[in-house]
C-alpha cells in the first residue's frame, strides 16, 4: 500500500504542479509529509525496510541514464571550458562552503559537516531539466546548468560516499588514498558504462537480435544490472556507470533512440514522484523545526554566498557573459540524488550508532526544499531580468529552402517575424543565405537541428518541401518536440496515400487552403514568373473560401487580421477587412484578378511592375 500510494500520489502531484505552473517537487514534498507518519499515516516508509535503500538505488540509476541520454557532444563542447570549471572548481567550492556553514553556523563536528557539504554539492536533473523547460532560457545557460546537474551527481555522490567511509572508519587513512578512491570509482564506472552502452548499440543494430517491442525493457534491465553489478564490483561506481551509458547511448543515432528516450522519460516522471513522497514521509517535521533558525541560516549562505561564489569562481575565462554567470548562479536547486544519499547516510550512521545522523538529513531535507522554491519562484523573473529568456511564440520553422520557401520566409521576415529554414539540399541552403535568409543545413526530422531552430519557442512550423510525406514527418517531429505549436504542410495532391483528412486528425493544417505542386512554383519563382498582390476581402463579399478558382496559378500565401500576419490554412474563413497575400502566376493574373473582383475583393496593394523577389538583403 505503501508503495501503490507512493506512485499515485507522485503522479497526481506532479500533474497538478503542471497546471499550477508551480515545480513539481514542491507538491511532491508537501504530499509526503501530509499522507507520511506526520500527517495522516497512510504512507509509511519504515514498513519497507531495506527495500527502500533498493528502490532509491534504481530509481536514480533511471533518473540518471536518461538524464545522461539528453546530453550532446555537440552542445557540450561548445560550452566545456565552463561545464569543467564548473563541475571541478565549483563543485570544490560548494562542497567546502557548505562544510565550513555547517561547522560554524549550526556548530557540528567537522566530520558531519564535511559530509553535509559533499551532499550539497549536487545539483541535479530531476529538478534543473523541468525548470529549464518551464523557464526557456538561452541555450547556452541551459547546457551548462543541464551538463552540471547530470555530472556532478555522478562525482557527488561517489565524493560523498567516499566521505561517509573516511567518517565511519576507525583508521583515517593518507587523504591521498581517499583521493585514489574517487578517482578509481569514477574511472571504473565510466569505462563499465561504456562499454555496457557500446555493447547495448551493437545489439540495436543487429536486427532482430533483441525481439520487436522489447528493446525498451531490454534497456532497462541491462541498465538495472550494470548499476548494481558496477556497484558490486566496486562500491559506489553505479551513478557514474549509468551516467556514461547514457551519454554514450544519446550520442550514437539508433532507430530505437526515439522510443527509448519516450520510454525512460515517462519512467522517469513515475520514479521521481514515488522517491520524492517516500523520501519526503520518511523525514519527520520535528527533526526539521528541532535544528531551529540556525539551519536556515546555513540554507540562506548556501543560496546567496556560497553558490555564487562557486559559480563565479567555476566560470572565470570562460566564454560566459556576467548575465549569464549571474543566472546560473542564481539557480541552484538540490534534487533527488541529495535526497537518496543523505537517506542512506542516517541509515549508515545509525547502523553505527553514531549521532547526528538524522539531523544531517533534516538539513538537507531543508536545503532541497528551499533551493527548489527559491529557484521555482524567482528563475523565471530573474532570467528575465538578465534578458535571457527566450521569446515565446514568435517566428516560425520552416522546412525547405527551395524558392517558395524562401518567399514565405521573405513576407514575414519583412512583416518582423523570426523564420528559419532547414533543407538538406546544398544548393537551396546557399540560394537561402544569397537572400539573407537564414537557415540550417541538415535534416528536420532530426531533433538537433530543430533544437538549433529554438522549435520550443515558435509560433509554429510550415513543410514546404515537394515531399509530401517528408513534410508531414516533420510536422510529427515538431510535435513530438513541442506540444502546443502551429502545424502546417504542404500537399501536392489529395491522395490515397495522403490526405487531408488525415492530416486534420493529427493536428497539421493543410497550407494555402488547397493543394498545390512546390516543385512547379519553385521552377516559377527562379523563372521570375510570379508576383505578388495584396487583396482586401469586401464588406459585400458572400464567399469566404478560394476553392472555386479553376486555374492552379493563384495561392493565398497568407492573411493579415487585426495587424497580425499568418499563414493561410484549409481552416481559415476570411473576414471583413482582412488583407491577402497572393502568390499569382503571370499568365494567370488577368484571370486571377477576374475571379477575386467577382467575389467582392479589392485590390489593396500590387507590385505587378516586377516579379517577386525572394530576398530580404537590404544591401
Amino acid at each position: 500500500m505503501t508503495i501503490a500510494l507512493a506512485l499515485s500520489l507522485g503522479m497526481i502531484s506532479q500533474a497538478v504542479a503542471h497546471h499550477l505552473r508551480v515545480p513539481g517537487i514542491v507538491l511532491l514534498l508537501a504530499a509526503g509529509v501530509a499522507f507520511g507518519p506526520d500527517g495522516i499515516g497512510f504512507v509509511q516508509p519504515e514498513t519497507l525496510g531495506s527495500a527502500l535503500n533498493i528502490l532509491t538505488g534504481f530509481a536514480v540509476a533511471v533518473i540518471l541514464f536518461e538524464g545522461g541520454i539528453n546530453l550532446k557532444f555537440r552542445r557540450l563542447k561548445r560550452e566545456q571550458k565552463s561545464i569543467r570549471q564548473l563541475i571541478l572548481i565549483g563543485g570544490f567550492i560548494t562542497a567546502a562552503g557548505g562544510a565550513a556553514a555547517a561547522h560554524y553556523i549550526m556548530a557540528w563536528p567537522w566530520k558531519t559537516a564535511v559530509l553535509f557539504g559533499s551532499l550539497v554539492m549536487v545539483t541535479g536533473p530531476t529538478v534543473i531539466n523541468p525548470l529549464l523547460k518551464r523557464l526557456k532560457v538561452k541555450q547556452s545557460v541551459a547546457t551548462v546548468l543541464e551538463a552540471e546537474g547530470v555530472l556532478i551527481d555522478a562525482l557527488g555522490a561517489v565524493i560523498a560516499t567516499v566521505a561517509l567511509e573516511a567518517a565511519l572508519s576507525p583508521v583515517h587513512d593518507n587523504p591521498l588514498m581517499w583521493g585514489w578512491h574517487v578517482i578509481s570509482r569514477l574511472g571504473f564506472g565510466a569505462a563499465a558504462g561504456a562499454a555496457v552502452a557500446f555493447l547495448l548499440i551493437f545489439f540495436y543494430r543487429m536486427r532482430r537480435l533483441i525481439p520487436e517491442g522489447t528493446e525498451n525493457v531490454f534497456t532497462l534491465s541491462m541498465v538495472l544490472i550494470l548499476f548494481q553489478g558496477s556497484n558490486a564490483l566496486l562500491e559506489e561506481s553505479g551513478i557514474a556507470a549509468v551516467t556514461m551509458a547514457g551519454i554514450v547511448i544519446g550520442n550514437f543515432s539508433t532507430n530505437q533512440l526515439r522510443e527509448l528516450l519516450e520510454f525512460k522519460e515517462e519512467l522517469t516522471v513515475l520514479l521521481i514522484g514515488m522517491l520524492f513522497v517516500l523520501l519526503a514521509a520518511d523525514v519527520r517535521l520535528s527533526q526539521v523545526i528541532g535544528l531551529g533558525l540556525p539551519a536556515l541560516g546555513v540554507v540562506l549562505a548556501l543560496i546567496f554566498l556560497i553558490r555564487p561564489l562557486a559559480v563565479f569562481c567555476g566560470t572565470a575565462f570562460s566564454g560566459l557573459d556576467w548575465k549569464q554567470r549571474l543566472f546560473i548562479a542564481w539557480i541552484g536547486p538540490r534534487g533527488i540524488v541529495a535526497a537518496a544519499v543523505a537517506s542512506f547516510f542516517a541509515t549508515a550512521f545509525a547502523a553505527k550508532g553514531v549521532p547526528g545522523a538524522y539531523e544531517l538529513r533534516a538539513l538537507v531535507f531543508l536545503v532541497i526544499c528551499v533551493t527548489v522554491l527559491f529557484s521555482g519562484l524567482t528563475g523565471g523573473f530573474a532570467a528575465g531580468i538578465l534578458g535571457l529568456r527566450r521569446p515565446s511564440q514568435t517566428g516560425w520553422v520552416v522546412l525547405g529552402a527551395n524558392a517558395l520557401a524562401r518567399g514565405m520566409a521573405k513576407l514575414f521576415k519583412e512583416d518582423g517575424q523570426e523564420i528559419i529554414c532547414i533543407d538538406s539540399n546544398a544548393d537551396h541552403c546557399k540560394a537561402a543565405e544569397n537572400d539573407c535568409t537564414r537557415v540550417i543545413y541538415g535534416s528536420g526530422l532530426k531533433s538537433r537541428h530543430l533544437l538549433r531552430a529554438e522549435i520550443d519557442t515558435r509560433r509554429g512550423v510550415m513543410g514546404l518541401t515537394a515531399n509530401d510525406e517528408v513534410n508531414y514527418l516533420f510536422t510529427q517531429k515538431a510535435k513530438e518536440e513541442t506540444r502546443e505549436i502551429a502545424l502546417y504542410t504542404a500537399l501536392k495532391t489529395d491522395t490515397v496515400s495522403l490526405t487531408t483528412k488525415m492530416l486534420h486528425r493529427k493536428g497539421v493544417r493543410l497550407i494555402f487552403g488547397t493543394t498545390a505542386d512546390i516543385g512547379v512554383w519553385d521552377r516559377r519563382f527562379r523563372s521570375n514568373q510570379v508576383f505578388l498582390q495584396i487583396w482586401k476581402v469586401g464588406e459585400k463579399s458572400e464567399k469566404s473560401t478560394l476553392s472555386d478558382y479553376s486555374g492552379n496559378g493563384l495561392i493565398p500565401a497568407a492573411f493579415r487580421r487585426n495587424g497580425n500576419l499568418s499563414p493561410v490554412g484549409d481552416e481559415t474563413r476570411f473576414k471583413d477587412r482582412d488583407e491577402v497575400y497572393f502568390f499569382i502566376f503571370e499568365p494567370e493574373i488577368d484571370a486571377a484578378a477576374e475571379f477575386l473582383d467577382s467575389m467582392g475583393w479589392r485590390r489593396h496593394t500590387s507590385v505587378e511592375s516586377e516579379a517577386f523577389s525572394t530576398s530580404i538583403c537590404h544591401i
